[in-house]
């Protein structure tokens, strides 16, 4: 008898989770034409542009052509939408709610010499209404029969109709997952990051640490002030964002961005905030980052404070991470999918990451999205007073990871999106249910 073929943990989740809420399925009439976008940024900016793309070509009733991506400076992933999501999977999963085609066809090539760049780029605004791609949108599909609308990043509003809200959350939680090399490795990652938490019975705490040299160097923020560090700051912050940072008229105050929370926090922060809020030596801690600044200075507190410390670098071989590690969004995947199977995720500063997963986690974990988010003006004011007590840092460190329990379950409000607050707009309310965070 042939052997079954084993799920991967993703598709597990996804195959169970998404058949809570049945949808009405319509057969799709005739295209009105072709839509083309290229999503931009990393990973998780990417997944918003592309489940955007979705619910446009829905709204529109367009042929979505699979999204290309935008090679950037910093991110430096020349990935096709092939090598970071399971492409077929993506096209079969909206087959009966959106057209998704490869590429455009022969004839419509040929119109444009076989230059994409030649088709109409409609200058959409960030966070167009329904009603402005019916009224202006439409009509040039109509006439055309095939746009293009690059860069494609947030160019839909948060309020749409629920017909449109819903393709949004069929793309993002369930047509969209990581294709095979990611999710086999990925799968081992989740599988040892348990087997090493067996003394807290598989039970493990993500962090997303953001002190990559990018990071804080689009920060402007200040760690040890010497020479040094100043001199690579500039040298990144050139390379990556070409004079953004010393334009005439601009004033940068690190230290006035400290205390407005805008400054990604150092693994001993971290560290210090984790032992505040109760976690000890024991617990078994998953770090979600890209390459660590000067990580042999930097790292080495938080590593003493939590020794059963892992990243996607000590769970793996450099031989199962050789196919990946030149590509900056699919080692992202991998960081994702052990962040999401994590009994408690730690976000330690803004991005696209952290609020995709937390909108995951809640999907995932019937509402709660069990993340811990940390008060960071109200942190830096604790770590900069050298007179507080150690017993007084605890409590207001018990007191924010309670806050983060309290705020972990909450319901969409208006303008916020639905990739951090899928309920109700993507699960069933009465799913949602109250969960602890720890």
């Amino acid at each position: 008898m042939a052997t079954p073929k084993r799920r991967s943990r993703m598709e597990a989740l996804y195959q169970s989770d998404t058949s809570r809420c049945r949808f009405e399925l319509f057969w799709l009439p005739k295209s009105n034409g072709y839509l083309v976008i290229e999503a931009n940024g990393g990973l998780n900016q990417q997944r918003l542009s592309i489940s955007d793309a979705v619910a446009v070509a829905g709204l529109l009733n367009a042929t979505l052509v699979i999204p290309s991506f935008h090679y950037h400076s910093v991110w430096r992933d020349p990935s096709k939408f092939r090598d970071i999501f399971d492409e077929e999977y993506f096209i079969s999963t909206l087959k009966n709610d959106v057209m998704v085609v490869r590429e455009l066809p022969e004839v419509i090539m040929e119109r444009f010499n076989h230059n994409i760049s030649s088709i109409i780029n409609l200058r959409v605004k960030a966070w167009s209404s329904v009603s402005y791609y019916l009224e202006k949108v439409l009509p040039k599909l109509l006439e055309n029969g095939v746009i293009r609308i690059s860069p494609f990043a947030n160019r839909l509003s948060s309020e749409v109709e629920p017909s449109v809200q819903r393709l949004r959350c069929l793309a993002n939680y369930k047509a969209l997952r990581f294709p095979e090399p990611i999710t086999s490795l990925a799968d081992k990652l989740v599988d040892r990051m348990i087997k090493h938490s067996s003394n807290s019975d598989g039970k493990y705490i993500s962090v997303h640490l953001r002190f990559e040299k990018d990071m804080i160097a689009f920060s402007c923020c200040v760690y040890d002030g010497g020479k040094e560090e100043k001199f690579e700051m500039d040298v990144a912050r050139e390379k990556g964002w070409r004079g953004k940072f010393n334009r005439t008229g601009r004033i940068i105050r690190p230290g006035a961005l400290r205390m407005d929370g805008k400054c990604p926090l150092t693994p001993l922060e971290v560290g210090m905030m984790l032992r505040g809020m109760g976690f000890d030596n024991n617990t078994s801690i998953y770090v979600a980052a890209g390459k660590i600044y000067r990580e042999e200075k930097y790292m080495m507190p938080l590593k003493k404070m939590f020794p059963l410390l892992q990243s996607k670098e000590t769970l793996a071989s450099p031989e199962e991470l050789a196919p990946l590690k030149e590509f900056s969004s699919r080692m992202a995947a991998l960081d994702y999918t052990v962040c999401l199977h994590s009994e408690a995720f730690l976000t330690t500063q803004g991005g696209n990451f952290p609020h995709f997963l937390m909108g995951h986690r809640r999907y995932l974990n019937k509402g709660h999205s069990k993340t811990i988010r940390p008060d960071k003006r109200k942190l830096a004011i604790l770590l900069d007073n050298s007179n507080i007590r150690w017993k007084n840092f605890k409590q207001d460190m018990q007191a924010m990871l309670h806050h983060s329990d309290v705020k972990g379950v909450e319901i969409r409000k208006v303008n916020a999106s639905i990739y951090s607050f899928p309920t109700p707009d993507c699960m069933c309310r009465e799913d949602t249910k109250r969960q602890r965070l720890v």
